[in-house]
């Protein structure tokens, strides 16, 4: 099983130096560690971003690590990837399947909170989606991310009736979110969740939120999603989302969840296990441990 880092912007024969303690982990658990060139692949120039990576002598399973994609460009990846008999472990479909919520919500509707969702940007469209959640708060992002470090002025809107105010936030996110928007924007109902303190930096409320990471279906890690704020020793049903988790098109995939403010949990979101984020509380050594584990186990 190979492990493909994305490299650095300063030299194209390292790794990202954001990765480079996951790069470190990864050689030390037994993967072997690929690099290749995000800035080259982003450009369209795919056989000069993967030129450091060898053609295998037959197919062999990878998993990349590194910054979020666009499917589009994720496509070009993997079948780049494949002309030198490396497999991804998620083939395009099921990248975009994890990576753009639209894409997933069916699988979690009974779990998470209600959404809805455009590519059309205009004032009239951007009235009639909000117009469904009638008074209640809600929440914009786009297919992707939101801009929750800008809680106020650009993510939270506290009564979706005010089409004032839902413009104005909403003009304000797609302005932040600039080139980087991802295909349109969503809705979503805002629920309560267990607090635990203000982000220290941005001061947006922090709530109880796991990110569990599924490789295979079963649970590699879970992990605390905040490194704020006092979890104490509670955990989600594991089990429960385990179910939930059997229906996900996806081989390797992170499911973020949260306690709701008057008990019970919710499904956040769900991501593609190669580009989401580990907290920084996360292990490293462990993480990969765990990973090289699984993979052995079910002899990816």
């Amino acid at each position: 099983m190979k492990i493909i880092f994305n490299d650095s912007v300063i030299d194209n024969k390292i790794v990202e130096p954001d990765y480079e303690s996951e790069f470190n982990s990864a050689k030390e658990n037994g993967f072997e560690t690929e690099i290749f060139s995000f800035e080259e692949i982003e450009d369209g120039n795919i056989n000069n971003a993967l030129k450091f990576i060898k053609t295998c002598e037959k197919i062999e399973l990878g998993i990349y690590r590194g910054w979020m994609m666009t499917p589009k460009i994720y496509e070009q990846f993997y079948n780049g990837l494949l002309k030198k008999n490396i497999q991804l472990i998620n083939n395009p479909t099921e990248y975009k399947h994890c990576h753009y919520l639209p894409e997933s919500y069916d699988k979690i509707i009974k779990e998470t909170p209600k959404s809805n969702w455009t590519k059309d940007i205009s004032k009239n469209s951007i009235l009639e989606l909000s117009s469904e959640f009638g008074d209640k708060p809600i929440i914009v992002k786009d297919y992707v991310k939101s801009e929750k470090h800008n809680w106020n002025d650009a993510c939270f809107i506290p009564n979706a009736s005010d089409k004032n105010k839902v413009l104005e936030i909403v003009n304000r996110f797609i302005e932040l979110r600039g080139d980087y928007l991802n295909e349109g924007f969503v809705f979503r109902e805002f629920i309560e969740l267990e607090f635990l303190t203000e982000h220290s930096k941005s001061k947006m409320p922090l709530t109880k939120e796991f990110r569990i990471i599924f490789l295979n279906k079963k649970v590699v890690q879970i992990f605390n999603y905040w490194d704020e704020g006092n979890y104490d020793s509670e955990k989600p049903d594991i089990d429960f989302f385990q179910n939930i988790a059997e229906n996900i098109e996806s081989n390797f995939f992170t499911m973020d969840v949260a306690k709701k403010k008057n008990g019970g949990w919710i499904i956040m979101e769900l991501g593609d296990g190669q580009v989401a984020g580990l907290p920084d509380n996360a292990n490293r050594n462990k993480y990969y441990n765990e990973l090289n584990k699984n993979c052995v186990e079910h002899r990816v």
